[in-house]
């Protein structure tokens, strides 16, 4: 139960189950009637009994950061009843993105470079802009071993420093950037970190024994860093050490036993440079993600490694009242500039597609940093500045150009041409219609992956297999579709669908080399809603012949079905294109179909698409529409069971007789005993069309021809006319 003095002269009661504060504290108070950031609005009440007049806050119960585990403790200097407003003002976000690339936007002073640059602006850093290592000594403080993932390393001693809460600005910018405040060290090197873009650390000097070694671990390694966690290492994993033990993980964390406490007096602060790629695979095999190691993996300035180390010395000293040694050990050799880059205008103005003035273009250049060091004719050559390492080619250059010019400014051009349809066009334009042909004819389009399982269906025997697969369900290139649409099948009859009708357009790999080939594969199977018998009511199911059909619209003028056994199929016949076998139609087998929890017949296609398109294209006809009626004629013939209806077709294809039109069987009675067809034989009766394009044909006419007509029948197949 507390007694708060909100600067009215009067003292509240207010109860508080925080634990973290003192008599003599300042804390935000919210007074009744006040309304918080997550909708809690604050009224007189009694906790437990006991009167409690407003509200003591915490940090996430004000929105000022994600701290939760006691009240937010204010700086002594902070006015009694001013409101909170005037410790933390309201401040502007950048929701920015920023690309592996750009390492050097990771920073206030690298967004505001950016900015300026774009905005023709001029800035400068809040804090003093000149700070510079009065004294670099290399001896034997620091020492690298790790040369190649440690190029530089840096440190400098500041002594009796007085640990202890930051001010209100510097905890309110930490705070702000998503970082948790600790101490005044730890939230200086964090402050530096976020303003400059260089990481540092601070280890408690007198917890380390001689001096620094920058080495690689010994595999097997044990850590224990400040998160409280024990890491094992790797052989290729950067350490930190000191001449008794590792004290951190060289751009990732410290270690817990060296780390900044209350009781620390004195400080050696760490400033360096790391190799990226040897930061990120310590960061990713640890799973030890860190604001330092997210900057160190894409690389920092080199540049700015002694400046921020000489800039966190001089806030350390200002805040924390240390005393910085006048020499900082060093080891190793501070990087070297890029090498410089040759721009030539004429090529950057043919690239952009505009003309930027000479001058406007290096002023562009100047604003991010670059210094014209040499002009030779059109082509000058400029110096990369040090945090600028994307900079590589010429073209990098005109990019940064561009950027900043605005390709709004470039005015639009029409270059293009006229180009010959090629086959790609003919076929992806072949696969459009026959989409649209397939769809109209009540199926649904699939996509189903390339690569199969290895215990994949028996269509796919033979696949090629992956030599290095990414898991046991892709282990092989499919050679057929059909896999892919038999999974789709046992999808949709677990969704519970009753009429299921999908094709596929893919491309399939032969064995042994994987030669691909464009194939389309259909499936169908069930009832049909809008077929119904006009006695029993009941859904008629697809039938083989449904399946054959819709082969048969697939412009296949000279194909032809020719049973043919399959294991997986207990109805199959082959597709031929003349005597080429193209394709295959069947039945699954019914133990198959089982296995699928299909109950009603299924059906597959698989066809080359090649040879479809081959046929379309040179089966393309077109006349004009009949002017004059046409005039049919029955003829119903018995004739022996074996007779195959292709040689029936054969005779009427023979005939030479201009008005018949063509020829289509209707009815088909198999002969029985005690009927009017007798076994073995069977009975067809076919509809003739006759039309002349010229005139309406006579009844006289149409009978003299339907009458050689039937003549031939007999003679050629035997055949027993009805009357």
């Amino acid at each position: 139960v507390c007694q708060v003095d909100d600067g009215s002269g009067q003292q509240r009661q207010i109860v508080c189950g925080a634990k973290n504060y003192k008599v003599g504290d300042k804390v935000p108070l919210a007074l009744p009637g006040a309304a918080l950031p997550n909708g809690l609005k604050i009224k007189a009440s009694k906790l437990r009994g006991v009167e409690s007049q407003g509200m003591l806050c915490s940090p996430i119960e004000l929105a000022i950061s994600e701290e939760k585990d006691g009240l937010l403790i204010l700086s002594p200097e902070a006015k009694v009843g001013a409101p909170i407003s005037s410790i933390f003002p309201p401040d502007t976000i950048f929701d920015v993105e920023i690309t592996p690339n750009r390492p050097d936007l990771l920073s206030y002073y690298g967004l505001a470079r950016e900015v300026a640059a774009l905005r023709s602006a001029s800035f400068q850093l809040a804090g003093p802009g000149s700070e510079q290592v009065e004294t670099l000594r290399y001896d034997n403080g620091v020492r690298i071993t790790a040369l190649r993932e440690c190029p530089f390393y840096s440190a400098r001693r500041i002594e009796n420093v007085t640990v202890g809460p930051s001010p209100d600005w510097l905890r309110t910018r930490i705070e702000a950037a998503g970082l948790r405040a600790i101490n005044n060290i730890v939230d200086i090197t964090n402050f530096v970190m976020l303003e400059l873009g260089q990481p540092l650390h601070a280890f408690d000097a007198d917890k380390l024994s001689g001096g620094i070694n920058v080495r690689l671990a010994s595999g097997g390694e044990k850590f224990l860093a400040l998160d409280g966690k024990e890491y094992s290492l790797a052989e290729t994993d950067l350490m930190i050490a000191d001449a008794q033990r590792a004290v951190a993980i060289g751009g990732v964390m410290g270690g817990e036993d060296t780390g900044v406490t209350g009781t620390t007096r004195n400080v050696l602060l760490e400033s360096a440079y790391f190799l990226p790629s040897s930061i990120r695979r310590t960061a990713r095999t640890l799973n030890l993600p860190s604001d330092a190691s997210y900057r160190f993996e894409r690389g920092v300035d080199p540049g700015m490694t002694l400046r921020a180390l000489q800039r966190a010395t001089g806030l350390i000293e200002q805040i924390a009242g240390g005393q910085a040694s006048p020499t900082t050990e060093g080891a190793g050799t501070p990087l070297t500039a890029p090498a410089d880059v040759t721009l030539r205008y004429s090529r950057a103005n043919a690239l952009i597609g505009a003309e930027v003035p000479r001058a406007e273009a290096a002023g562009i250049l100047t604003r991010f940093g670059l210094t014209e060091v040499e002009q030779n004719g059109d082509a000058a050559r400029w110096q990369i500045p040090s945090y600028r390492r994307d900079l590589l080619r010429e073209v990098d250059l005109i990019e940064e150009i561009i950027r900043a010019y605005g390709i709004n400014r470039v005015e639009g051009t029409r270059r293009s041409i006229f180009t010959a349809v090629s086959a790609a066009d003919r076929r992806t334009d072949f696969e459009t219609r026959l989409r649209q042909r397939l769809v109209a004819l009540g199926f649904s389009e699939a996509r189903t992956s390339a690569l199969i399982p290895r215990q994949a269906d028996a269509f796919a025997e033979g696949a090629v297999e992956l030599k290095n697969p990414l898991s046991e369900d892709h282990v092989a290139l499919r050679p057929s579709l059909l896999p892919g649409l038999l999974g789709v099948l046992e999808r949709n009859l677990r969704a519970g669908a009753r009429c299921i009708r999908v094709f596929e357009l893919g491309t399939t790999f032969a064995s042994p080399d994987a030669s691909e080939q464009r194939q389309l594969a259909l499936l169908c199977t069930g009832a049909l809603a809008n077929a119904v018998h006009w006695r029993t009511g009941e859904r008629r199911p697809l039938d083989l012949f449904d399946l054959k059909g819709a082969v048969e619209s697939l412009a296949l003028p000279n194909g032809s079905f020719r049973r043919m056994e399959h294991p997986q199929l207990a109805l199959a016949a082959g597709i031929f294109e003349g005597e080429r076998q193209i394709g295959i139609i069947g039945q699954l087998t019914g133990p198959r179909a089982a296995d699928l929890g299909a109950t009603s017949p299924v059906l597959l296609a698989e066809i080359e698409l090649q040879s479809l398109l081959e046929t379309e294209r040179n089966s393309a006809k077109f006349r004009e529409l009949e002017k004059f009626p046409a005039v049919s004629r029955d003829i119903a013939m018995i004739v022996p069971a074996t007779l195959r209806h292709e040689e029936v077709q054969r005779v009427f294809s023979s005939l030479s007789e201009p008005l018949l039109e063509g020829a289509e069987l209707f009815d088909l009675f198999a002969g029985q005993e005690n009927s009017s067809v007798e076994k073995g034989k069977k009975s067809l009766a076919y509809t003739l069309t006759y039309r002349d394009r010229n005139r309406t044909l006579t009844n006289d006419e149409v009978t003299v021809v339907h009458t050689r007509i039937r003549e031939r029948l007999k003679s050629e197949l035997g055949a027993e006319l009805r009357e």
